[in-house]
């Protein structure tokens, strides 16, 4: 067997460094991909960054330093996922240096002008929102899938017990309503890319999954409860108990150490990082499992029992609270519109 190091190719977005960190924990080299960079960060717009707290560095050289610190080979890559040209030379890079690539985790993603939500005909909501939601969030992952295909496919013939794998990061919007038309429209595109793109890559030893993280708390989503506008972003969601970026880093690295087979027969669907978790036997970083966002455990608490106490004007007992059994709901409750449309 080929005792190479594996690599791994990941677009770096503040709501998943912790992938990347624990794929450096797993002995990846990574190469972490984006526009933020020490050498040049101060010359973008600032429309076009989330705030986070002051003298935090979510630079692609910060979180190579940090991969390799986490045991892994960080690499450091200044460019834009957007730009057609800049793919193609990033994946040549790696084909000369590596001669592999084992995983690939698209996750970039641009935040999207004023307000989040609306309906489709609304100022806000026009092309300028549709462009920062799926511009890059569905086309750049397109683009370095595409890019990315025949290296992977020649992994899997250099590595036959390996099964190279795409980990799409997609979210609960592609299952259900969520924020906007755009974003719903690109996150089911993204479930979509990684069903058909199945297809046509498990016959060459390839997988594909798409991954569902829940509530993170990125250090952006962290700056907004501090600022106060992270309940009105978030339509009231409680983020204290929500996962943190190393939970879908720990999903992936779990999913990579599947058998072939295994991981074959997962190719082409949604993977909720909350469930992977129960099944694999990872956990949170303060060892809790925190429960899948279809989970009554999680739907009760946060959309539920709120509308209850608001349109009764009691409050939901304790004990009802405290016993919720986490019982997970099929997908198919959550095809029509939410409660508040």
């Amino acid at each position: 067997m080929n005792e190479s190091p594996r690599s791994s190719s990941f677009n770096i977005v503040q709501s998943f460094l912790g992938i990347a960190l624990e794929l450096g924990s797993a002995g990846y080299t990574v190469y972490c991909l984006g526009r933020s960079s020490r050498k040049d960060d101060n010359d973008r717009p600032p429309a076009d960054r989330r705030p986070v707290a002051d003298g935090m560095d979510l630079t692609v050289e910060s979180t190579a330093e940090a991969v390799t610190a986490n045991g892994g080979n960080g690499r450091a890559v200044c460019c834009d996922v957007a730009v057609d040209e800049e793919i193609d030379r990033v994946i040549e890079m790696i084909d000369a240096e590596e001669g592999r690539l084992d995983i690939l985790v698209p996750s970039a993603f641009t935040t999207p002008p004023g307000a989040l939500r609306g309906n489709f005909w609304e100022e806000g909501q026009g092309m300028g929102m549709w462009d920062a939601v799926n511009g890059i969030g569905l086309r750049g992952t397109y683009l370095i899938c595409h890019a990315a295909a025949p290296l992977m496919i020649r992994t899997a013939k250099l590595v036959p017990n390996d099964t190279p794998l795409m980990c799409l990061v997609s979210s609960f919007g592609g299952k259900s309503y969520t924020f906007n038309v755009a974003y719903g429209i690109g996150k089911a595109a993204i479930d979509r890319l990684a069903t058909d793109a199945s297809y046509q890559l498990l016959p060459f030893g390839v997988a594909t999954v798409s991954l569902y993280p829940g509530l993170v708390k990125t250090e952006a989503n962290l700056q907004m409860v501090e600022e106060g506008t992270w309940e009105e972003a978030s339509g009231g969601l409680d983020l204290s108990v929500g996962e943190t970026p190393a939970f879908s880093g720990r999903a992936v690295v779990a999913l990579t150490s599947m058998n072939g087979d295994q991981l074959k027969e997962k190719s082409g669907g949604v993977e909720v990082v909350a469930e992977l978790a129960k099944e694999l036997g990872f956990t949170d970083i303060e060892g809790n499992v925190p429960p899948s966002i279809r989970s009554l455990k999680y739907l009760l608490p946060n959309f539920v029992f709120p509308m209850v106490e608001k349109d009764s004007g009691k409050s939901i007992p304790g004990w009802i609270k405290d016993n919720i059994p986490d019982v997970l709901l099929p997908w198919s409750v959550f095809s029509g519109p939410p409660p508040e449309l």
